[in-house]
Formats: structure tokens, C-alpha cells, sequence
């Protein structure tokens, strides 16, 4: 049955049997169940990650249905965690799930992060993304960056290899007025969210190259892609 399951991609050249024990033995913590968390987690989930954190203090919003694809409108006003392990078990019972309703916070985080092997960012403030670039900073843990803002969207892969990048190396004097809503089309949730999961694919199996110290733009109103160096 597993052989069968993810015979797609271990059929790749590189990855083979080998990549998917590497992920099968894995520990990935998604941080935020959102327009980016929701196609992270699910497409994680469907590759065959060992151990799956679902970590947010978030209910379902109406609003949040118009790119979050984990949710339908019967569970609004429910915990986002319970929902998506719900829905993710459904989608493979081989992958096993710890929930953090509590969301991450300066008093939990260097507790919830010390238990996986790399962080998934799909957060939409920058207080958690400094949080997120401090406590794996600290812990040696890598993390991989998505955000996005109406047709545009980053991706990034930070402290890891040998010449880590932080966070705050790019963004070191974030304003909190930046935090305010944006509007956003709904595929480009998807686009990056899928974008940061094959990131973490590539980082956890060794299969390619993966966007450490580099950050990739994506804008879809042009269609233009573009990669910066650090």
C-alpha cells in the first residue's frame, strides 16, 4: 500500500525509496493554517511526512474561504487544528499529527519548535516570523519563509546550509502598520504554499536545490518570476 501511494515521486531521479524513508521520518511544523498553511499542510501530508504539527490559535472565518482550502462553510467558528488534522487524516492515516491550538508564542515557542526537524513559516505577522527566525537561529533548526500580498508572493529557506540566512537580515526594521490586512488573490495562496512545500520536499530528501540564501519573488498579474541572491 505505501509503495503504491507515493510510487509518483519515488520514482524521480533522486529520490527514490530513499527520499521517501528521509520523509517518512521526518517531523515538520506548520506554523499558521491559513491561505499558505492550508496547501503546505496538505501537500506535505499527501508526500508522506512522518510527523505533522499543526500549529495555530485561529477559528474558521468566512472570509477565509475563498483561499483557505482545508475548510468548508459547516466549520466556521471551529479550531483550525482540529478541522485540518480532520481533513489531513483523511488524506493519509500514515502520517501522524500533533496539534498546537495555542498557537506560537514567546512563551511556547522554543519548547513547540526544539521537537521537529524544520518549520514551515505561513504566518501573516512579522512578530512570528522574528519569533519563528530567533528560536531556529537558536535551536540550529531551519525554516522556510512564504508570504504574499494581492497577485505577489516570496518564497525563502532560511538558516540553513553553510552560510545561513535570517530572517532579519532581509526585513530588519519590519513596521507594525505592515501587518494590516491586505487583499490577495485566492491562487496565490496556492501558488506559494505549494512553492514552500516542495522547498521543504527538496531540503528534507536532498533531491535538488533549494532556495537557501535566495529569495524568490513571484508576481502573477506579469507572470514574472525572479530570484535574489543574498
Amino acid at each position: 500500500m505505501q509503495q503504491e501511494r507515493y510510487q509518483r515521486q519515488t520514482m524521480l531521479s533522486g529520490f527514490g525509496e530513499e527520499g521517501q524513508r528521509r520523509l517518512s521520518e521526518a517531523k515538520v511544523l506548520v506554523v499558521g493554517l491559513g491561505g499558505l498553511g492550508a496547501p503546505v499542510a496538505t501537500y506535505l501530508t499527501g508526500a508522506g511526512i512522518g510527523t505533522l504539527g499543526l500549529c495555530d490559535c485561529d477559528t474558521v472565518g468566512l472570509s477565509n474561504l475563498q483561499r483557505q482550502i482545508l475548510y468548508t462553510n459547516d466549520e466556521i467558528g471551529l479550531p483550525k487544528t482540529q478541522q485540518a488534522r480532520q481533513r489531513l487524516a483523511a488524506q493519509n492515516p500514515e502520517v501522524r499529527f500533533r496539534i498546537h491550538p495555542e498557537g506560537l508564542t514567546a512563551g511556547n515557542a522554543r519548547e513547540i519548535i526544539a521537537g521537529y526537524d524544520l518549520v514551515m513559516d505561513c504566518t501573516d505577522n512579522f512578530a512570528t516570523r522574528y519569533l519563528i527566525d530567533e528560536t531556529c537561529a537558536e535551536a540550529g533548526i531551519p525554516w522556510v519563509h512564504g508570504s504574499l500580498g494581492e497577485f505577489a508572493g516570496i518564497v525563502g529557506v532560511m538558516n540553513h546550509g553553510e552560510h545561513p540566512c535570517r530572517y532579519r537580515d532581509l526585513f530588519p526594521k519590519a513596521k507594525a502598520a505592515a501587518d494590516r490586512p491586505l487583499g490577495v488573490i485566492g491562487p496565490m495562496a496556492g501558488a506559494i504554499g505549494s512553492i514552500q512545500a516542495c522547498e521543504a520536499i527538496k531540503l528534507l530528501t536532498g533531491c535538488g536545490e533549494v532556495l537557501s540564501g535566495r529569495i524568490l519573488t513571484i508576481d502573477l498579474q506579469t507572470m514574472q518570476w525572479m530570484i535574489f541572491e543574498r
